[in-house]
């Protein structure tokens, strides 16, 4: 990893230029974001899965998902020290292709990603391990749900930011709890060592460890949310990167232990058979833990994910608005708080609707795929970028590794299924239509003629 020197400016992108958003975001909050985002729910509910996938070697593909994740977030850093704006890959894919409608499908795919994931999470909430404290149901406590993280959203950054701090070392303090645990079971001779180096029978490790790798993937997403809030982060050229890869390592090293842990304490297909797999892990080491607290970890869990998750989809939208991606109106900002309060109330609206229409493992499979589009587009946006120069320092990362993250994306959407594909398929189509009826009702203006001019969200200097 190197860093370019700076150079005459053919757009703009310096990372003092002004913004109307406060800077407010420091090193460690950035840092403490990013962590809280990947260590979501995924590990919580989907490590029985992964089991599931691979047998007893649950941390090979955590590790394999881990090196994919780590070759995508290379790009981002590039990118977001280069361009620091609000709006993320579609403001990447905006400079790179210079095609209107290009930049839209893939804003308008992270955006579709984000509020599908944050209705998914919100059924997560509202389901069995709320139900161990109320009796309610799913859906009205979801919707309920997603309108306290809007509030929380709208109130600001650094509020929200100083709430995901608390929720971080909560939910990875069950994390960390698990690994006791497991130490425990060990220690009295209870636990299975061996378990953690056994793969699933009915095919080749190799197979398995892909096919599982695509599961343990979405544990690792969050990460690219960060570029939605670069707008907001203080000396970005020095701070993002060291975030990136700090919060991206640290949650590979709990992922790894809990993914031993889990194997260790319960055979794989008996947590393969639970919708909260490490609630069993729990209850299985019976050493004294309430499974009442634990669940309450795990709703701390899904919460955090969930308001990081609307964070990152009300600043692309504002983004997009700046850049007449969407319309004008998203990029509202309210006086006192400086916080997009009409991008935070639509997108939660949407994902309230989505909350009402699918399934957990529907709206995550969707998400998966959604956002393997957006990485493709990612990683092609640096290469293209290359020979682009800004009048500030920015992180360089060496050319292979966006060419090897692109082949793991074109990897990981192999295994999709064909249902996955025709979900995903049918909300981007929706996003075209939407595209296509909003050209046709408004005139182009300069800056869509040109996607490199001066916009509102690019503050040229």
């Amino acid at each position: 990893m190197t860093e370019a020197s700076p150079g005459a400016s053919a757009g703009t992108g310096g990372s003092r230029a002004e913004t109307t958003l406060r800077r407010g975001i420091t090193g460690p909050l950035l840092y403490v974001f990013i962590l809280g985002d990947v260590l979501g729910a995924g590990v919580y509910a989907l490590v029985g899965e992964v089991a599931g996938e691979v047998g007893g070697a649950v941390w090979v593909p955590l590790l394999v998902a881990l090196a994919m994740a780590l070759l995508t977030a290379s790009s981002y850093v590039e990118l977001v020290t280069k361009h620091p704006r609000a709006g993320g890959a579609a403001i990447f894919a905006q400079r790179a292709y210079q095609k209107p409608l290009i930049s839209f499908l893939v804003g308008y795919c992270m955006l579709a990603a984000g509020v599908t994931s944050a209705a998914g999470l919100a059924l997560a909430f509202s389901g069995d391990y709320l139900g161990v404290f109320l009796d309610v149901p799913m859906v009205p406590a979801a919707l309920v749900f997603l309108l306290v993280v809007a509030l929380l959203n709208a109130r600001g950054i650094k509020e929200s930011l100083r709430a995901n701090l608390v929720m971080t070392t909560v939910e990875v303090g069950g994390l960390v709890l698990v690994v006791v645990l497991a130490g425990i079971v060990l220690g009295r001779g209870d636990g299975d060592l061996g378990r953690v180096v056994e793969f699933n029978a009915d095919t080749t490790p190799a197979l398995a460890v892909l096919s599982a790798a695509l599961l343990a993937f979405y544990s690792f997403v969050g990460f690219e949310t960060s570029a939605n809030v670069a707008e907001e982060v203080r000396d970005v050229r020095r701070v993002f990167p060291r975030a990136m890869f700090g919060a991206l390592l640290t949650a590979g090293a709990v992922y790894v232990l809990v993914g031993i842990a889990v194997s260790v304490v319960l055979p794989p297909d008996q947590l393969a058979q639970s919708t909260g797999p490490l609630l069993e892990v729990v209850s299985a080491a019976d050493a004294g833990v309430p499974s009442r607290m634990f669940s309450a970890i795990a709703l701390v869990a899904v919460a955090n994910g969930a308001l990081l998750t609307m964070i990152m989809a009300s600043r692309l939208a504002y983004g997009m608005a700046n850049q007449g991606l969407l319309p004008g109106v998203l990029n509202s900002v309210l006086t006192h708080r400086r916080t997009p309060w009409v991008a935070i109330a639509a997108t939660t609206v949407v994902a309230m609707a989505l909350a009402t229409t699918g399934s957990l493992a529907t709206l995550a499979e969707t998400v998966v795929l959604l956002l393997l589009v957006v990485f493709i587009s990612t990683n092609l946006a640096v290469l293209v970028l290359r020979k682009e120069q800004v009048d500030h320092d920015y992180f360089r990362t060496p050319t292979v590794l966006p060419v090897l993250a692109l082949v793991s994306c074109v990897v990981l959407l192999t295994q999709q299924s064909a249902a996955t594909w025709a979900r995903a398929g049918g909300l981007v189509a929706i996003g075209v239509v939407l595209y296509l009826v909003s050209r046709l009702g408004t005139r182009r203006s300069p800056a869509e003629e040109d996607p490199t001019a001066a916009a509102p969200a690019e503050h040229a200097g």
